[in-house]
């Protein structure tokens, strides 16, 4: 399998690494017990602040899933991406429950300063993504959270016909948060609570300003003249990136 999987990296590192990425990610969707088809395998490294991170998507059955890991250095980043790579295709594939929580990968709140009189760094949107969201149920977006190793989804409610999001809340809980107020879309299988409240209307400066000086991981917002919903979210690199659905 190993050369069916695609490595992409930052600069400078030699190609036996990149090759021992290969092989340990296409060893790892390999293993016994796995017994399930695995394709489509995309290895990310990246430089972070303080450390690598390790992404690996790949297609289990024609499921799409997503892992992620940063370490100090790039052998502890794979060490640790490819045992949730492992655990992540088990739990695709078997009978769906909830994941572990909190967030596994706490980082410094964007734009503070770790020493008296150092510069605050500027935050900045530096990506923006526009997927097409699908109509489906909160507990089928929050099996795609779980699947995608996402903080935070953005889809559209078919109760209510608008962008919604689910997150994680307590250890094993999840929340359904809309762009409207409204009851709960009737009888559900999955441990979601409602957010009685509509997503807040801002700008993108705006929202920018509440994350920031809230600490937050993510904010779920509503554009104030569309009322379309949009996630903004802390990146690995303290930066943020702005999730809105496509037109």
């Amino acid at each position: 399998m190993g050369e069916l999987v695609t490595v992409r990296a930052f600069e400078g590192l030699p190609g036996e690494v990149l090759a021992e990425a290969r092989t340990r990610v296409a060893a790892a969707a390999a293993a016994p017990g796995v017994g399930t088809l695995v394709e489509a395998l995309r290895i990310r490294l990246a430089a972070v602040a303080g450390g690598v991170l390790a992404q690996v998507n790949a297609e289990v059955d024609g499921r799409r899933i997503r892992v992620q890991a940063a370490a100090a250095g790039l052998g502890d980043s794979l060490d640790r991406v490819t045992d949730a790579l492992r655990g992540r295709i088990r739990a695709v594939t078997g009978a769906w429950a909830p994941r572990p929580w909190p967030a596994h990968r706490p980082a410094a709140p964007a734009g503070t300063t770790g020493e008296v009189g150092e510069a605050v760094r500027e935050v900045r949107v530096v990506r923006h993504k526009e997927p097409s969201l699908v109509w489906c149920s909160p507990e089928a977006a929050a099996r795609t959270m779980d699947a995608m190793d996402y903080d935070i989804h953005l889809f559209t409610d078919p109760a209510t016909e608008t962008d919604a999001v689910v997150y994680r809340v307590g250890p094993t809980g999840y929340r359904l948060a809309r762009t409207v107020p409204a009851g709960p879309a009737g009888r559900r299988t999955s441990p979601i609570t409602l957010s009685p409240h509509g997503a807040p209307r801002l700008t993108e400066a705006q929202a920018v300003d509440r994350l920031v000086g809230a600490e937050l991981p993510f904010l779920f917002f509503a554009h104030p003249d569309s009322g379309r919903g949009r996630v903004l979210y802390r990146r690995f690199d303290g930066d943020l990136g702005l999730i809105t659905g496509r037109v």
